[in-house]
């Protein structure tokens, strides 16, 4: 999110992180070589799967009191759909509703809602990223290898992911990401910062996992002082579109 000149600051939404760089124990078992290859190819197949199905997506970004009193809040529901040409796109369900006071959400942050809160390291990732295996753990049951992934280099109006992914060893599916969305864009009369989230992978139908929750609690360093927010992403309503599918579209809020 970004600072203006105005009292609104512009922020992009987070999470707290808890111990993202901790130690993680290694174990018996070692990883295979090619490791981010594997979970690159699992992503992508969970992708193309993904781009099948319809879902809600439910944005909530509050702004917050240092004691957590909640001052205003952005709220947005919508359809992930496909149209009577199955095209597959968006719609709004009703008008978001914006009481923030301080923050101003900016492209960027819209931008991270789409492609980096639900972040998938597919094979068309692999050369932006260079990765580094961190150990094992277990996380909501599953036996996961532990990725580092970080950015290489940021190219002009990118955004890209930089943190930790939890991968099954079963079948190298992500399970949990941890992380934010890079690069922080500071001016000399603008800032524009975005938070540490994490995002909860479960399986859906056909043995993909798909998100299913983001969540954020983080304080953004302004120069006119910190502020702190909570961002929540539910994704929903997961189904299936085939070619017998019925399209429908969410009436609109009066």
């Amino acid at each position: 999110m970004s600072l203006s000149q105005t009292p609104r600051l512009a922020a992009s939404v987070g999470i707290f992180l808890v111990s993202l760089l901790s130690p993680l124990a290694a174990r018996d078992a070692a990883p295979p070589p090619d490791l981010a290859k594997r979970v690159a190819q699992r992503a992508e197949e969970t992708r193309r799967a993904r781009d099948q199905y319809t879902y809600r997506q439910t944005v909530i970004v509050e702004e917050l009191k240092p004691n957590g009193a909640r001052v205003g809040e952005y709220r947005e529901v919508r359809d992930v759909i496909f149209s009577p040409k199955r095209e597959r796109i968006e719609q709004l369900v009703g008008r978001p509703v914006d009481t923030l006071q301080r923050l101003r959400l900016t492209e960027e942050d819209f931008q991270d809602i789409r492609e980096v809160q639900p972040f998938l390291f597919d094979a068309s990732q692999l050369w932006f990223y260079e990765t580094r295996y961190r150990g094992e753990e277990n996380v909501d049951d599953v036996d996961c290898w532990v990725l580092q992934v970080r950015p290489r280099q940021i190219l002009a109006n990118q955004r890209l992911f930089d943190g930790l992914l939890w991968v099954s060893k079963n079948d190298y599916s992500i399970v949990r990401t941890v992380g934010k969305a890079v690069p922080d864009i500071r001016g000399a009369k603008t800032e524009n910062l975005f938070p540490r989230f994490t995002t909860i992978w479960q399986p859906v139908e056909g043995g993909y996992r798909f998100p299913v929750y983001t969540y954020a609690d983080d304080t953004l360093d302004f120069r006119v002082g910190p502020q702190r927010i909570r961002l929540t992403i539910r994704y929903s309503n997961y189904k299936r579109f085939s070619a017998e599918s019925t399209v429908k579209f969410a009436e609109p809020e009066p």
